[in-house]
């Protein structure tokens, strides 16, 4: 755990209060690495879903007028998000809407994005076991691990190519799996995706750094 704080020591005086966005699928990885990094950072942690249903007066209400009113539901995610992207030294967790919209995508754009590529097994798994993970997505609650699997699959194409605007992809399958060696997917510790994040985020600051000084007259 010392080598991650180390890391988030050195990134932190180059990322100066950015905030950082997570995107992809809702899943446990997702929020427990968010609050980590929250954590890491010192920054406040957030999770748009949890402000929208806040907002629509609880999750109950806010999966009913999902149903009811997509495009209500739609504007409350892009009202949060527009909050949120104007405040710093936040992490939050992006609902899928956050990739669904062109305004959207802009307020991302505030931070830092980075998509985190969670295989569509596990995202199905968490999500028989928490039913909370589906507010911002389309998908039906009840329904066997086969049948959430495959609308994930096709929920999955749909975002593919929002996801793909985020600054930097953590794949948790290629990247991290893979590259440590570990067989089986449930090995990956939340400290071993931190650890590819902060890279990643050592990276964008770095090229923003370079940018800058390019930029500056002599």
């Amino acid at each position: 755990f010392s080598l991650i704080q180390k890391k988030a020591t050195d990134v932190s005086a180059d990322l100066r209060g950015t905030s950082i966005f997570l995107v992809g699928m809702n899943n446990s990885v997702k929020s427990s690495l968010g609050m980590l990094l929250a954590d890491l950072f010192r920054y406040y942690y957030f999770d748009s879903d949890s402000l929208v249903s806040e907002a629509a007066g609880g999750e109950s209400v806010a999966i009913s007028l999902k149903e009811s009113d997509k495009k209500g539901f739609r504007d409350s995610e892009t009202e949060v998000l527009k909050q949120l992207s104007s405040m710093g030294r936040l992490v939050v967790c992006a609902g899928d809407g956050a990739v669904q919209n062109s305004t959207n995508l802009a307020l991302l754009r505030h931070g830092i994005s980075i998509w985190i590529d969670v295989p569509l097994d596990m995202v199905a798994k968490g999500i028989i076991g928490n039913k909370s993970l589906l507010l911002s997505s389309e998908i039906a609650i009840s329904g066997s691990y086969s049948e959430v699997l495959s609308q994930l699959m096709a929920l999955y194409e749909d975002m593919r190519r929002g996801y793909a605007t985020a600054d930097a992809t953590i794949s948790l399958q290629t990247k991290i799996a893979y590259q440590l060696g570990y067989e089986d997917m449930d090995a990956v510790t939340t400290e071993d995706i931190t650890m590819e994040v902060l890279k990643e985020i050592e990276r964008l600051t770095r090229v923003k750094k370079m940018m800058e000084a390019a930029a500056r007259p002599f």
